[in-house]
């Protein structure tokens, strides 16, 4: 009986110490993780672009816009929204990865792409727009094509079921529509080189 006594102790000292040792893992992976959500400090302030770079920005946006519009409107097409998010990347920041014709062509068709395949696969469900938006940001990783507005191109294909024609017209034209108005109206600027890729 008194070796039962000092097994059950001996155990409860081996739980309690597995429990401690447990809890302290716990401790530092939340203080680990919860630490990774205060962020660094602020880096230095993107410059101000000059009167001529800010008038260029608003020249391309303009013209790349209006012409998706133009072209949506003669063809009774729909003008998606996320168009307006790739103006911003490549007359606003034209240097950035993100921004290059590759991204926005490639990021943009290949997201209309498996929207419209996830909509011909599951139709429209409440799961289903989520369902493209993160494949297609799957797939933009794996082919290095990473576009944001393309989340935006494969939610609008699953929301408004769209057909296959959506992936060429109105999305890989109208992109393709905005890089060539990017590469006239960036390199009028001294400080600007736009693609600084092609691919």
């Amino acid at each position: 009986m008194q070796e039962l006594r000092k097994t059950e102790a001996a155990l409860n000292s081996l739980n309690k110490e597995y429990l401690k040792s447990f809890l302290r893992i716990i401790q530092f992976l939340q203080i680990n993780y919860l630490s990774k959500m205060k962020g660094e400090k602020k880096g230095p302030p993107l410059p101000y672009p000059s009167l001529l770079e800010s008038i260029l920005t608003w020249l391309g946006s303009f013209l790349g816009i209006i012409s998706i519009t133009l072209f949506a409107n003669t063809l009774e097409l729909p003008v998606v929204a996320s168009f307006g998010a790739s103006a911003v990347l490549i007359y606003g920041v034209p240097d950035a990865p993100l921004s290059q014709p590759r991204n926005v062509v490639l990021g943009h068709t290949l997201s209309a792409a498996v929207g419209v395949a996830t909509v011909m696969m599951f139709g429209l469900t409440w799961w289903s727009p989520a369902l493209g938006t993160a494949l297609a940001l799957v797939v933009m990783l794996l082919t290095k094509t990473t576009h944001p507005p393309g989340g935006a191109t494969a939610l609008f294909a699953v929301l408004s079921q769209a057909e296959p024609i959506y992936i060429f017209t109105p999305i890989m034209v109208g992109a393709i529509i905005l890089v060539i108005i990017g590469v006239l109206v960036n390199n009028l600027s001294p400080k600007r080189r736009y693609p600084k890729y092609w691919y």
